[in-house]
């Protein structure tokens, strides 16, 4: 069973990067996020079926969960010479170019399921259109209506896999609407009634102000909440998230932001100064200067295998002449933040000290 609630690493092409299966495990993470566009591009879903799917492809003994593929079609499906969007939505599905070489792909509810069948991650995600922000309520109505036609193509296609390849994955149906109240409680209720194993709350985090998305997610939560059912919340996962989400009742959150700001040099710590904390939304960056010399670790109260053992003045060093080590301790470090940080709003939930733990971290309930 999956800890409740639990942040989800991102490792898009079946690794979040830089690190192994072991280093992952280490610092307590149970389950991770693979992308199905990119794996149905390189190497191919029929491939990782072939190699034992992917777990025995990873060699990773946790949880794994693949989204639909979606996303990453609207998002990264242009023409491979930079000459604009060339995506195609029918009723049927969407045809794309890859972002790779510009080839035609053309996905359906019932091939996304099928390729994420063969990937045989422990939780699916059905196809849905994920609207971009901004978008009017007419297009909204529109592309909502075909996710939820969608999303009965998908649980029948789910279901008929799961029967013909005799496995027991399981499978979230997505809440869209944009950031309509209507639209969002409209989704809510279509999704919550139909037999998902567990509620996924998407087309949030898609470039719209951050009082936005909270919006959107309040709009659509406590059907969900009714439903008894786990809720993943796609895409979200800043410090305050966690505490404001697992607070409210959602299980699950994923988010690329503990690699992306590794990649960059950024390093998640709490400085016990609510207001300096809160300013620099728990980030900081390792290049400034004032840590050529800093012997201390990047969290005094972190104790992960970087802060056990490496301080800020080496991996400053590493950063600035761009050793991949560096890399690797400060993705070691942020993902064990976000995970020590969840274990902590896990553990104050189910003591019911939450409201105390969410004043100490934000300086508000």
């Amino acid at each position: 069973m999956l800890s409740q609630p639990t942040f989800v690493p991102v490792g898009t092409q079946a690794t979040v990067k830089s690190l192994s299966p072991e280093e992952l495990e280490a610092i307590g993470v149970e389950i991770f996020f693979c992308n199905t566009y990119h794996l149905y591009l390189r190497p191919g879903d029929k491939e990782v079926r072939k190699l034992g799917g992917l777990h025995q492809f990873t060699r990773w003994n946790g949880q794994l969960i693949t989204d639909s593929g979606g996303f990453q079609v609207f998002s990264l499906a242009k023409d491979h010479n930079g000459a604009g969007n060339l995506v195609k939505i029918t009723e049927d599905g969407v045809e794309f170019r890859s972002h790779l070489d510009g080839s035609l792909h053309f996905f359906t509810p019932e091939k996304s399921l099928q390729i994420q069948h063969n990937l045989a991650a422990n939780y699916l995600i059905a196809f849905d259109e994920c609207t971009p922000y901004p978008a009017t309520k007419k297009y909204a109505q529109k592309a909502l209506d075909r996710t939820h036609r969608w999303a009965l193509r998908s649980l029948a296609e789910h279901k008929k896999l799961n029967e013909k390849l005799n496995q027991d994955l399981k499978l979230y149906g997505v809440i869209q609407g944009s950031y309509y109240r209507d639209l969002r409680q409209q989704s809510a209720e279509f999704i919550c009634s139909q037999d998902f194993d567990g509620i996924a709350i998407g087309g949030v985090s898609v470039g719209e102000p951050k009082d936005k998305m909270r919006e959107a997610v309040s709009y659509c939560l406590p059907t969900a909440l009714k439903a008894n059912k786990p809720i993943h919340l796609l895409g979200v996962g800043e410090i305050d998230d966690l505490f404001d989400f697992f607070g409210q009742g959602i299980t699950s959150m994923d988010c690329t932001l503990p690699t992306r700001m590794a990649r960059g040099g950024q390093f998640l710590h709490r400085t016990g100064d609510i207001n300096l904390d809160l300013k620099n939304n728990f980030k900081n960056q390792i290049m400034n200067a004032k840590y050529k010399m800093d012997q201390t670790t990047l969290d005094p109260n972190c104790h992960c295998p970087t802060c056990q053992k490496y301080d800020k003045a080496y991996i400053h060093h590493l950063f600035k002449t761009q050793e991949l080590l560096g890399y690797r301790l400060m993705t070691i470090h942020n993902i064990a933040f976000m995970i020590n940080t969840t274990q902590q709003i896990r553990d104050a939930l189910k003591n019911d000290t939450f409201n105390q733990l969410k004043k100490s971290w934000l300086g508000r309930i």
